[in-house]
């Protein structure tokens, strides 16, 4: 051995270094990445995982309950991405009604006309680029249909509400939840009563609302927390309760937490994102809106989004007070809804009920320069993204004029009846069928592939993120839940339809923040969407970030998009706290899904967020 030349051992010994020093740069940038991720999971604290999944469960006592994650063997190979833990101060922001931007930005706002309650998105150098935490104590909500009348204090801590409206019965402190006993500011006594004392007002059979299927999409402006909106459920009506982020701030956030449809928005100087005669009625419980300003603007708009016949329902003291202030706003809006052909349906006690016509004769028949003027005939009345109110009144369509009516099913008939407007897009009876046929087998489909996770009552607040024509939410007719859809501006404004459908939805640009607070919907559908915003420049990490912040904990996304997409989604599956539920090819040729040109086939990808908490939360929890 010592004559023996050592080329050889110097070769492996230079080799085994390589190998050595591969491995330990392995190692610093696997730990380095795992430890960058965690600190920046922190603000100063730290952030801890409850289990290997989620806290929470089925159970509405708050108990925690431990699942195995499931996950699949190509995720471990995915490399992990990381966010930020935004301070707790943010555990409630809405990006688009953030009232500090505003400030910060010193925008010239008209207050008097509500401009600050409207959108205002920051730039995208502005935007939150870290996940919202949970307020402190937070549990997993409390399940339809208890959640109509409870919900957990910890969930949302405001009681403002509780004490400001203590005579009104809104809603009352006990112990670790909040009640909601049904009442109102004119409905002391209870939803049930008031919504009955309508129908009997109107004459429709059995005192109940929904005139046997005629009547089954109400417009709340200024719902307070919804219990209006919330008693209507159980006579198959569905309502958008509306109201803006003022000084009862946290009342749409109580509405979502009970389960019950609701929108943050204002009549201000925007249209509602809602189509022409989208509603059968319109209801305003002393909502403090004064319907005279701008010659009658906002009166108009309601008049705009309500249906040939619809009704507006108006509990106020100017329907009812005697004193000389009322007695004149009450002459004054008298002369108003005259003037654009309203009637007065019937008025009893604290109510008026006024009805708007079925056809244009009375537009036709008024006199030369009467205000307000009808509608340009150019004017679309259907566009809402970012559209100026006008103070004009929309006449109806040649087709609502002529059958005078919208000529819509009863319900549930209309579900899956072929709308009348389907033919303003050139869709035919058939496709409309076969749209229906083809989301309700998808449903069932999506619902096989979580059977492990979901119960019946697992989830209640759901969200399309693109509806098209709202036959995802059609499909779900059965199951407890109810759907916002949502429409892109950007394409075919067929939310007409899903309103014509019986269905509520609204429309949005998923390049932006949706005007919601935080954990507020228990399932998104997330069809294309990815696919859809890469088209338009805009960035699939923000659109991340604000699904995971509107997404409750224990909250499912359905991913159905292009498989490589969906590869680049898992890298961030880590740093949002998800867990990988399921995940299915679609098979080629989808009527559903586009094939790319490479013949890249889609992907239905199923993923559920954890419930995690920051440090300071968890000990506020012990």
């Amino acid at each position: 051995m010592r004559g023996r030349s050592d080329g050889g051992l110097k070769k492996r010994l230079i080799a085994s270094v390589c190998v050595v020093a591969l491995f330990v740069c392995f190692l610093f940038m696997y730990y380095g990445s795992s430890s960058q991720g965690a600190s920046a999971l922190e603000y100063g604290r730290s952030l801890r995982k409850l289990g290997s999944s989620y806290l929470g469960g089925d159970d509405d006592n708050g108990d925690t309950k431990q699942e195995d994650s499931v996950t699949n063997a190509e995720d471990s190979l995915v490399v992990a991405k990381s966010f930020p833990v935004c301070d707790d101060r943010y555990s409630e922001i809405i990006p688009c009604l953030d009232r500090n931007f505003i400030y910060q930005m010193r925008l010239k706002l008209d207050l008097s006309l509500m401009e600050h309650y409207e959108r205002h998105c920051p730039p995208p150098e502005r935007r939150f680029n870290c996940l919202i935490p949970p307020p402190s104590g937070y549990k997993v909500p409390i399940k339809w249909p208890k959640s109509r009348d409870e919900v957990w204090k910890a969930n949302i801590p405001h009681t403002h509400l509780a004490k400001e409206k203590s005579d009104q019965n809104w809603m009352v402190e006990k112990g670790e939840k909040i009640s909601f006993p049904g009442g109102g500011t004119h409905f002391h006594y209870g939803a049930d009563k008031y919504i009955a004392s309508i129908a009997n007002m109107l004459n429709f059979s059995n005192d109940v609302l929904n005139d046997e299927g005629r009547l089954r999409t109400v417009l709340d402006v200024g719902c307070g927390v919804a219990s209006f909106g919330a008693y209507l459920l159980a006579s198959d009506i569905i309502t958008m309760s509306l109201a803006p982020n003022d000084v009862h701030q946290n009342q749409i956030q109580f509405a979502l937490e009970r389960g019950i449809p609701a929108y943050l928005g204002v009549l201000g100087t925007k249209r509602l994102p809602y189509p022409s005669r989208s509603f059968e009625l319109a209801h305003c419980s002393r909502c403090r809106i004064d319907w005279l300003q701008r010659d009658g603007l906002l009166l108009l708009e309601l008049d705009r989004v309500l249906r040939p016949g619809g009704y507006f329902a108006y509990s106020s003291p100017e329907a009812y007070a005697q004193d000389e202030e009322n007695l004149k706003i009450w002459k004054e809006m008298s002369a108003l809804v005259e003037r654009m052909c309203w009637r007065i349906a019937v008025k009893r006690n604290q109510t008026v009920v006024w009805q708007k016509p079925l056809s244009n004769d009375c537009y036709l028949e008024r006199e030369p320069g009467t205000q307000p003027p009808l509608c340009r005939s150019d004017a679309d009345p259907d566009a809402v993204a970012g559209v100026a109110m006008e103070a004009c009144i929309t006449p109806y369509s040649k087709h609502d004029h002529k059958t005078k009516g919208s000529g819509l099913a009863p319900w549930p008939a209309r579900l899956t009846s072929s709308p009348p407007r389907l033919a303003d897009f050139g869709y035919s009876t058939d496709i409309f069928e076969k749209d229906t046929e083809l989301w309700k087998q998808q449903v069932d489909s999506y619902w096989n592939l979580m059977s492990s996770k979901v119960k019946s009552n697992t989830v209640r607040n759901i969200m399309d993120m693109k509806a098209h024509i709202g036959s995802f939410a059609a499909a779900l007719k059965d199951k407890d839940v109810w759907v916002m859809n949502v429409v892109s501006p950007d394409g075919p404004n067929t939310l007409k339809l899903i309103y014509d459908r019986g269905l509520i939805g609204t429309n949005h640009n998923w390049c932006e923040a949706f005007s919601t607070y935080p954990r507020t919907y228990d399932l998104l559908h997330a069809w294309s969407i990815f696919t859809d915003i890469k088209s338009k420049g805009c960035s699939a990490e923000d659109l991340l970030i604000e699904m995971d912040r509107i997404l409750r904990p224990t909250g499912f996304v359905i991913i159905r998009d292009k498989q490589s997409v969906v590869e680049s989604i898992k890298k961030y599956l880590q740093a949002l706290h998800w867990e990988t539920v399921a995940s299915e090819k679609v098979n080629t040729g989808s009527e559903l899904d586009q094939d790319s040109e490479d013949g890249e086939n889609n992907v239905v990808f199923i993923v559920q967020k954890k419930l995690w908490l920051t440090s300071e939360s968890l000990r506020d929890t012990e």
